[in-house]
């Protein structure tokens, strides 16, 4: 039987002492140098394994071993062959060293060091650059992870190996090596302060003019959650275009021999300002794991409760006329309703009590079926299917998942959401994608909600049609796309395009420009950006090592035509040094004065447990149903001791948590907040009625609040609409970007309805809420 899930409190030596990580961040690229200091303290040689998770847009480019004073620079090879080399080696009692990624998800590496004799030191470096994502508030954000959760194995393949069933798991207190991280941060825009939701030391201006600055981890932090560190420059939103110099020793006209360009475009795209129409499909994990917490510290909601909530803002904030409907998968998967049905009062208050009764019941976690079923049913002309996935992204067939949004992204976009710390990059980036949409992670203390309702604004604003690139450049240049060509546009985000510039061009004052076109209700716009073509180096090759990840992303995990893609990926691995699925890194001490005698004994390297203390793991040989079960109490051995089962249909195990261990956080009890009590009165045409509960929650009685009525012939549904807009302005103004769609249809409703004598409504509304809230609010 495989393991699923698998935590063990190893009382074995660790040779692995200390992490110390190095970011370099300009602008919106991270490059990252993060070193792994080993010394074997064992009296027989070992094998240090250490399966570690890293960012999906992670571009590896370099790895090296420091040994007795010697560098030790690994080659990138064909995987196959870097692992025949790499047993060999050690089978000849060589010292070798071994970096690469997993063949079933591109955010997961490994890294072996083979015949560690007794009492060396080593140090193992690896560097990667990747693109930082931009948040709402206009933060770059660099996350490093460091929870890799168990990833769900399927039953059909019960005997595949699963690399993160096998990682023993401690307590983050408990982790045996240190973990550092320091910094450095350049932007000729000015850098007006960084944040984490890690402690940090005080940031360090190194300019006058604050364009660079260095920050560290506070000294003692353990490796046991992600790192999340916030950039917010003074001036965001800069288009820009970067041209670096190809490689000194490579081929002109191979991808890393000819100069390669990064464009950074931030298109503004309008609000759409008729009714939206579209088939919105919300696929909502519900296996156990989501039980668990939204993160560690107490107080907090569920996952699933925290899942319904962003269910209910959606449900209430969708357009009439459109289609809907909800998913829920584990092990197995069910449907709201059969087929997508008409956004409706009558639709929406079945589906509002159907969310009520969700729980995170169904098992594993296996989203290829769900997917499977929602893109056999035909798309309906006219409403343009938008596909909303929420998922702690712990699934094991991440290619096969990506594959299927691939196959089917001409009638669909896909707009993801990873929920929890340790969520797959490489299955909620992928599918978003694949798919023309956004990905989203919620970590820490963020909340679901703000984040879902802004991707359903995104998938509510006009279609935008005809994208184009031009460029103008002076004769004997061209450039050719390394990436794919634009297709999609989001207001509020970053668009990246990557070019290989072509031919050659003697003018050091020659300059060039690029212009992104596109169309959004038959309106035109343009947005060009002027470049020097004044060429400057990289030792690093940032721009081409990206452009080379991106290519390989295109390509890495499409199983239709997956020998040819193998064989492009490949040749682009090995040509740029970025590793892919199909090469790794591979060194060999080959200095050594004899082969390592003795018996090499495997030591696998602790993580953090990812959701509470270190359970000790056994299996169970009686028979236990479904993964309900995932956090079930069994026993209790004494006042704090605990036991549970983990485990999927088929695999369980007997998991001791003892005194010692770090608890789960407790969880608030699931009751409404008076904004989500409001929301939910609200009716589909975006009205409410004035009855007992809107006026509990208003802190009125219905009587007070018709006496106000400033004219008691007119509509009282007018009336309670307008003061539930003003109760949200008024006592939910942090909460905006979570009511502003919903709000957004009772003010259309209201001025649907409403004549002159809107102004003198809302005045009283004011008077009656005591608030002062904007008559602009109605438009007036």
């Amino acid at each position: 039987m495989t393991p699923c899930g698998l935590l063990t409190n190893s009382k074995q030596p660790v040779p692995l002492k200390s992490i110390s990580v190095d970011v370099s961040v300009h602008e919106f690229v991270a490059d990252v140098c993060a070193t792994l200091d080993y010394k074997n303290e064992e009296k027989e040689p070992v094998e240090a394994f250490f399966v570690f998770p890293m960012d999906e847009d992670s571009a590896v480019y370099s790895f090296q071993a420091q040994v007795d004073g010697k560098s030790i620079v690994a080659e990138i090879q064909e995987k196959k062959q870097a692992q025949e080399n790499y047993e060999n080696a050690i089978s000849q009692g060589q010292e070798a060293f071994l970096l690469e990624q997993d063949s079933s998800s591109g955010d997961i590496f490994s890294c072996s060091i083979g015949n560690l004799p007794p009492d060396q030191k080593a140090a193992v470096t690896l560097s990667y650059v990747q693109e930082l994502s931009l948040e709402a508030d206009g933060a770059v954000r660099f996350v490093l992870p460091a929870v890799l959760n168990p990833r769900y194995l399927l039953q059909e393949s019960a005997e595949a190996d699963n690399i993160t069933s096998q990682i023993p798991r401690l307590p983050g207190k408990e982790l045996p090596y240190t973990f550092t991280v320091s910094v450095n941060v350049c932007s000729p825009h000015g850098i007006e302060k960084v944040q984490s939701n890690c402690p940090l030391s005080p940031l360090r201006y190194l300019e006058d003019d604050k364009t660079v600055a260095q920050v560290s981890l506070a000294e003692g932090h353990k490796f046991d959650r992600d790192v999340e560190i916030l950039v917010y420059y003074r001036e965001v939103n800069t288009p820009s275009v970067s041209v670096e110099l190809g490689q000194a020793d490579a081929k002109p006209g191979s991808l890393m021999g000819d100069p390669a360009v990064m464009v950074s475009f931030y298109p503004s795209i309008p609000e759409s300002q008729g009714e939206s129409t579209g088939e919105f499909i919300f696929l909502m994990d519900r296996s156990g794991s989501m039980s668990c917490p939204m993160h560690n510290q107490g107080g907090v909601q569920s996952r699933i409760e925290s899942a319904k909530e962003t269910l209910v803002l959606l449900l209430k904030s969708l357009p009439l006329g459109c289609f809907f409907n909800i998913y829920g998968f584990g092990s197995s998967f069910d449907s709201f309703f059969p087929e997508s049905v008409v956004y409706t009062q009558q639709s929406m208050e079945e589906a509002m009590k159907r969310v009520k009764a969700l729980d995170a019941d169904l098992g594993g976690t296996e989203i290829l079926e769900p997917l499977k079923d929602i893109y056999r049913k035909s798309c309906r002309p006219g409403h343009p299917r938008q596909l909303f996935v929420f998922t702690d992204g712990e699934v094991c067939d991440t290619w096969k998942v990506i594959a299927e949004v691939q196959q089917n992204n001409q009638n669909h976009r896909c707009f993801s959401f990873g929920i929890g710390e340790g969520a797959s990059t490489s299955l909620i980036k992928g599918i978003a994608r694949a798919a023309g949409g956004t990905a989203e992670f919620i970590t820490g203390k963020d909340r679901m909600q703000p984040k879902a309702l802004r991707s359903l604004k995104r998938a509510l604003q006009p279609v935008v049609q005809d994208v184009s690139l031009t460029w103008t450049l002076p004769p004997g240049l061209e450039t050719t796309l390394l990436s794919l060509a634009p297709a999609v546009i989001f207001q509020g985000q970053r668009l990246i395009v990557y070019a290989q510039l072509k031919g050659t061009n003697a003018s050091k004052e020659a300059a060039g420009e690029v212009c992104l076109q596109y169309k959004i209700q038959s309106e035109g716009f343009r947005n060009t950006v002027p470049f020097s073509l004044n060429l400057k180096a990289d030792d690093k090759l940032t721009i081409h090592r990206l452009a080379a990840k991106s290519m390989i992303q295109t390509l890495d995990g499409n199983l239709e035509d997956a020998a040819k893609d193998k064989k492009k990926v490949v040749d682009i691995s090995l040509q740029s040094g970025v590793v892919s699925s199909h090469t790794a890194y591979i060194a060999i001490n080959k200095e050594l004065n004899q082969p390592i005698q003795g018996p090499l004994t495997r030591r696998d390297i602790p993580l953090s447990a990812s959701y509470w203390g270190a359970p000790v793991c056994h299996s169970l040989s009686m028979p236990v149903s479904e993964a309900s079960f995932w956090a079930t109490p069994l026993c209790s051995t004494s006042p704090v001791d605990f036991c549970f089962v983990i485990g999927d249909c088929e695999n369980h195990f007997l998991c001791e948590v003892d005194s010692s261990t770090d608890m789960p956080p407790r969880e608030v009890s699931p009751t409404e907040s008076p904004l989500l009590q409001l929301i939910s009165l609200q009716k589909a045409d975006g009205s409410w009625e004035l009855d007992e509960a809107l006026a509990s929650v208003l802190g009125v009685s219905v009587q007070s609040a018709l006496a106000a009525l400033p004219d008691q012939s007119k509509d009282v549904p007018i009336w309670a609409t307008i003061l539930a807009v003003l109760w949200m302005h008024n006592f939910s103004q942090d909460q905006k970007e979570e009511w502003e769609l919903l709000e957004r249809k009772a003010v259309a409703w209201i001025r649907a309805r409403s004549d002159s004598s809107l102004g003198e409504y809302v005045k009283a509304a004011n008077s009656l809420l005591k608030s002062s809230v904007d008559p602009a609010v109605f438009g007036l």
